[in-house]
């Protein structure tokens, strides 16, 4: 726990009074004590509030009425809003706080589409990734009030919070007249160019339009005609539901349909219908920088992770990220951590780091780590993958100080929990199996370079069915019958009670860990030196060095169901050893050398004192 400033503990020992209010409210700290820690200082929790905990039950339904296609609300459907809010939230700043947690990454809050889906494959938008109105959060969610109550809160226990935002597209309001009886396919610019109508034999549109990449304002005013591809139709009862006002235009959307993710489509297309925004235009870049800096404006808030930030063209996010660390800058928010969504199956860094280069992100949230630990810790590979992970931080923009930054997971709403990916790869492994896997990945995460990023409920054993809905359970008692018949790690509870035991092994293992490393400026700020690895799984071994006193903490992970040990290199001035975490040797075996031993599935954090031989 983040102690509390020396004049409050002394005020409170005189004052029984003081006391009682102290034990009540907790000071703002000063700046230092958050305001000035870098990204790469936080231990983040991400969190979807509607499945989190329920705090105000009279928001379950949105302040709608009507069933569940009315009101999004139906705890019993994956698909559908739970009750989890803002206030519940708050009421667990401490819970979150005890496991070490020094930042909160909040899925998006914004006012959604409450229900959207064809008939028969409707949900509702308790993610928050289909937004109606950016300015205000989404009534099943609570008030800006209540936003604010929440952010105070985390900024009184020293706690960032990070917003979820999109800006690649908003909740599905256009229809197109040519697919009313589905999905729209893609036309692309060939055949469906923005100076004809429905089509290169159409008749003429747009005069004098010199296309999306001539970005003036004086050419998007020649683009008045948005049926280039498609014809755009908005219901009536939906005509002014976006909100700011200008939203409303189609004339400031792609318009082409569903996008494949291939070549211009990508950028261009609806994805899964979710209207596209035409983020080349002017308009919308000025539209954008305005919402998203006045959240900053209004709440003070500590960044932003970017949903689908692949899916939006380079040059509006050159134009955004500087608006928004100018905006944060201003309101006295020196560290604004800004990392993209770029969603990857595979080691290759280079697509990662494409996008801090290009699209001059910050930071991006680090797929390839997480893909290493399926591979290697979910699985069989050999530990010579993270070499190639680590190798490739050059890459990046400003090299190894960005891949720092780079938010690191093990699983989250999309991809599904780790355990999952467990228990689907390696079917035959026992339960122990399983938990020591998670354990191991968790040690992982929590001290290698990167921020480590914990989804809710990994703390308490999750393990879900799958990814998207599949792995979105409910942290308070859960009425979804997939969710309460799943088998969790390290406990006899199931989803269908509340789950917020801090004695789970998995709590105080994530506790301990983030402890030590928010302690070591080795494991937060550290360069790394790979040390061992190999072609098949058993020991990786990485040394991490204190940037101003150069004191090494080697780390050293077992990926094998065997027993591992063996000699590994360390600096010669590194000699006595103590352990922060696993089975540390108390000497070097001889200068520039110590003897490693682990058991299956172990690690060791050892940090060194100077040599006295």
């Amino acid at each position: 726990m983040i102690p509390r400033p020396l004049a409050a503990a002394l005020l409170a020992l005189t004052s029984p009074v003081a006391a009682q209010a102290q034990s009540q409210v907790r000071p703002q700290p000063e700046a230092p004590a958050f305001r000035d820690r870098l990204p790469e200082d936080e231990v983040i929790y991400f969190v979807l509030p509607d499945r989190f905990e329920n705090g105000d039950p009279s928001n379950d339904r949105g302040g709608l009425s009507g069933d569940r296609l009315a009101t999004g609300y139906d705890p019993t459907s994956r698909g559908f809003f739970h009750g989890g809010d803002l206030a519940g939230l708050t009421a667990r700043l401490d819970y979150l706080q005890g496991m070490g947690i020094t930042a909160i990454w909040v899925g998006p809050i914004f006012k959604n589409k409450p229900v959207q889906g064809r008939p028969g494959q409707e949900s509702a938008g308790y993610h928050g990734y289909w937004i109606t109105d950016f300015t205000q959060p989404d009534p099943h969610f609570g008030t800006a009030d209540e936003f604010k109550a929440f952010v105070d809160a985390a900024h009184a226990r020293g706690m960032k919070v990070y917003m979820d935002i999109v800006a690649n597209h908003t909740a599905d309001v256009i229809q197109y007249r040519e697919c009313a009886t589905g999905p729209c396919p893609y036309r692309n610019l060939a055949d469906y160019p923005y100076r004809t109508r429905g089509g290169i034999d159409g008749a003429a549109i747009n005069d004098g339009f010199q296309g999306h990449d001539v970005r003036t304002a004086e050419n998007f005013a020649r683009l008045t005609d948005p049926t280039f591809a498609y014809t755009p139709v908005v219901p009536a009862a939906e005509r002014d539901t976006k909100v700011p006002a200008w939203l409303n235009d189609p004339i400031f959307y792609h318009n082409r349909g569903n996008t494949t993710f291939l070549n211009e489509s990508a950028t261009l297309g609806d994805f899964a219908g979710l209207d596209d925004l035409m983020t080349e235009h002017p308009r919308v870049v000025d539209g954008m920088i305005e919402i998203f800096g006045g959240w900053i404006d209004r709440f003070g808030i500590d960044g932003f992770r970017i949903d689908t930030a692949r899916h939006v063209d380079p040059a509006f996010w050159a134009a955004f990220v500087p608006a928004m660390l100018e905006r944060a800058t201003a309101r006295g928010i020196p560290n604004f951590h800004i990392f993209g969504e770029v969603a990857l199956l595979s080691t290759d860094v280079g697509q990662l780091a494409k996008h801090t280069r290009v699209d001059k992100f910050p930071a991006v949230l680090d797929f390839a780590f997480r893909q290493a630990l399926v591979e290697t810790v979910a699985g069989r590979s050999g530990t010579v993958v993270w070499e190639g992970i680590f190798a490739g931080d050059s890459l990046y923009e400003n090299g190894y100080a960005t891949a720092l930054r780079l938010p690191t997971f093990s699983g989250n709403h999309d991809n599904g929990r780790f355990a999952h990916v467990i228990r689907d790869s390696l079917p035959d492994a026992s339960e122990e199996e399983v938990a020591a896997r998670v354990k191991l990945a968790h040690a992982m995460l929590l001290t290698l370079r990167g921020v480590p990023t914990i989804y809710s409920g990994d703390e308490q054993g999750f393990v879900g069915d799958g990814g998207d809905q599949d792995s979105r359970e409910d942290m308070f008692p859960s009425r979804v019958d997939s969710y309460n018949d799943n088998r969790l790690l390290a406990t006899t509870a199931t989803t269908a009670a509340s789950n917020f035991d801090t004695a789970h092994p998995f709590y105080r293992q994530i506790g301990e860990l983030a402890r030590v490393r928010t302690a070591m400026p080795a494991l937060t700020r550290g360069e790394q030196r790979l040390r061992v690895r190999g072609d098949e799984p058993g020991m990786l071994a990485i040394s991490r060095f204190d940037p101003d006193t150069g004191q090494e903490v080697l780390l050293a992970f077992n990926t094998s169901t065997a027993p591992v040990e063996q000699q590994v290199q360390v600096e010669v001035g590194s000699d006595g050893w103590r352990s922060l975490g696993g089975p540390c040797a108390a000497r070097s075996s001889a200068p520039g050398s110590v003897r490693v031993a682990l058991p299956p599935l172990g690690y060791a954090i050892c940090a060194a004192a100077p040599a006295t031989r």
